[in-house]
């Protein structure tokens, strides 16, 4: 049986040495986000602050911090789960493991959340300004909710099978909202929510929503997976807690989680906007303050021991890669059944998860053809970009399965070398230049509007790839520096970028017809253009963050010796990736020194943190 609460998970970790509590004053205002991805860095243990400066509610940080702390957590439920997802994939397992099947359908039964008339998550009341402030970044906006559960159900079909529990940006203090009566509601493109959104325009109603905090940690890991369409997060919660999510409804309300330690109660007004952010993202940098839905609360409610759960998000890895790797242990095997021909998708995170994905798939379409090329992979690659979240990607690089059995995308560099080996730019870039990319990233040509390009490979191995910067290297004027970063793969030092937005760049432009007589560049089918080569190649992660993180495809990617075919663009000699930061982008994340001084000294000798960071 999993825990109901997060008082019972915290009681338990704490007895089983996987929580230390942390009752030295710390200031929710930067420093204990700093302390949390200290500690997260050194793989250290989930922390209870129980003194925060300002607050009266304790702290809970770095819950997920280890993969192995997570799995720990939800160790009473996987089983069942894996069960269930094998009868999803293999119905014909029920034959060769009937006892595994006949416990299956037991774990189905919570499925279903069961009603109850009282809570211990409607104890109390409170209001926004005395919930913990919690500032992770110097040039957030203000405080945010950084883990929250934000529930919503569909105004033309009320109720539990038509609902959404998501996991979107909750901005409480700060911009132009009104203190304790306006709460930012900040949901990127293809979330959930957004289709009741519409359908509360459509109707000319207000949207109502309830934003959880806390409760079981089922919850809050429901709140983030990417389920199947129809398939409500409350129902996954209860298969992950072991027991059905008892619920209690609110007069003229929504449903409130019995055990949630908050709940703010509210309504979206269809009408109206403010602006939100900015707040330190995912990608690595800020995401920028734009307009934005906003929540009129109505009530906010807090048990009597209630506890905040809250997390950082920044440049990757942090807390939500520990949540990436235990989905994907969850949800991988389910991919090959949804995209047919599919073995392996991989959203990087060390690119920001929706800038690059990785993909093997099957190659079969003229099996009897001497040489393979790609065909069926294209289908496969339209697909992929088909599917929820992963239409948002900006880089797909999808490998045939059939050229190496034994290929996977999570050896990334394995991966990379592979498709460089095989890639021919006179084929096999396939782009879509006007599409939607990810709110967050800011490399586009528009809020929400960028580019993609699907890199597909197929057959036998077509360059040997170097590993040395070839001798003698001339460099154009303003250009000088190079690095390796991966076989096959060069960082290029470029001047500081005055690019516009949308635009492509001359400089960049004459990089590239520099080399066109020259053969500078034999084992190497791509470069990258970047401000800093030594911090591009330094490591695999550098390199990841800086190319795809900071490129448009439709303006970032160029091509020695390139050429049209029709409206197929491609080139002859190696791809030119400009991913120098352009005047147009968020700044990235940085930490403020004299905080982390004061966690250096949290660290040392006697410190609270010692033996920790």
């Amino acid at each position: 049986m999993g825990y109901r609460n997060l008082q019972e998970c915290v009681a338990d970790l704490e007895r089983q040495g996987m929580l230390r509590r942390v009752s030295t004053p710390l200031n929710p205002h930067l420093e204990i986000g700093a302390v949390q991805r200290r500690v997260y860095q050194a793989g250290g243990p989930a922390l209870l602050f129980t003194n925060p400066v300002g607050c009266s509610f304790p702290l809970l940080g770095n819950l997920f911090g280890t993969l192995e702390r997570t799995r720990f957590i939800f160790r009473d439920t996987l089983e069942d789960i894996r069960r269930l997802v094998d009868l999803k994939i293999n119905p014909f397992s029920a034959l060769k493991h009937p006892l595994d099947a006949i416990k299956a359908p037991f774990a189905a039964l919570n499925l279903l959340p069961r009603t109850v008339s009282s809570a211990p998550a409607l104890e109390c009341r409170t209001t926004l300004s005395q919930l913990p402030q919690l500032v992770s970044w110097p040039r957030d906006g203000g405080a945010f909710i950084t883990l929250p559960q934000v529930y919503s159900e569909s105004p033309a079909n009320p109720g539990y099978a038509k609902s959404n529990l998501g996991m979107y940006r909750v901005q409480i203090s700060g911009n132009e909202y009104q203190p304790d009566l306006q709460a930012g509601l900040h949901y990127q493109i293809h979330r959930g929510i957004g289709a009741h959104h519409a359908e509360a325009i459509a109707r000319g109603d207000l949207l109502r929503v309830n934003v959880f905090v806390g409760g079981a940690p089922a919850m809050t890991v429901a709140a983030v997976m990417p389920l199947p369409e129809g398939m409500p997060e409350l129902s996954f919660a209860g298969l992950l807690a072991g027991q059905r999510i008892p619920m209690v409804r609110l007069p003229g309300g929504l449903p409130v989680p019995a055990e949630a330690d908050f709940c703010i109660c509210g309504v979206v007004d269809t009408s109206a906007t403010l602006p939100e952010g900015p707040f330190g993202d995912h990608l690595g940098y800020y995401s920028l303050a734009h307009e934005f839905p906003f929540i009129k609360v109505e009530a906010v409610y807090h048990r009597k021991d209630a506890i905040f759960p809250f997390t950082t998000v920044g440049r990757p890895p942090q807390e939500d890669t520990s949540f990436g790797a235990f989905i994907h242990e969850l949800t991988g095997p389910l991919i090959p059944t949804v995209v047919q021909g599919v073995k392996e998708v991989h959203a990087v995170d060390a690119a920001g998860v929706h800038p690059l994905l990785l993909a093997v798939a099957s190659e079969r379409y003229t099996p009897y053809a001497p040489q393979r090329q790609p065909q069926e992979l294209l289908t496969i690659a339209n697909a992929i970009l088909g599917q929820g979240q992963l239409s948002l990607a900006k880089y797909l690089l999808i490998a045939a399965q059939e050229d190496a059995p034994g290929l996977h995308t999570h050896d990334i560099a394995a991966f990379l070398r592979h498709v460089l080996e095989r890639a021919d730019w006179r084929r096999d870039l396939h782009f879509q230049t006007a599409t939607t990319i990810d709110t967050l990233d800011y490399s586009g040509s528009g809020l929400n509007e960028g580019s993609k390009v699907v890199i597909a490979v197929a057959g036998p191995v077509r360059t040997m790839l170097a590993t040395e910067v070839p001798a003698g290297l001339e460099f154009p004027s303003g250009f000088g520096g190079a690095d390796v970063c991966l076989p096959g793969i060069l960082a290029v030092q470029g001047p500081k970028s005055g690019q516009g937005r949308g635009e492509c760049d001359a400089a960049i432009e004459e990089f590239c017809r520099f080399y066109a007589d020259r053969d500078c560049f034999g084992g190497f089918p791509l470069i990258v253009i970047c401000d800093d080569a030594d911090f591009t190649a330094a490591t695999l992660n550098n390199f990841l963050w800086v190319t795809f993180t900071r490129s448009n495809p439709a303006t970032d990617i160029y091509g020695i010796n390139a050429e049209s075919r029709g409206r197929h663009w491609g080139c002859h000699g190696p791809l030119v990736i400009d991913a120098r930061v352009k005047p147009f982008h968020a700044p990235p994340l940085e930490d403020d020194p004299s905080v982390e001084r004061r966690v250096d000294e949290l660290g040392a000798k006697g410190g609270p943190l010692a033996g920790i960071i």
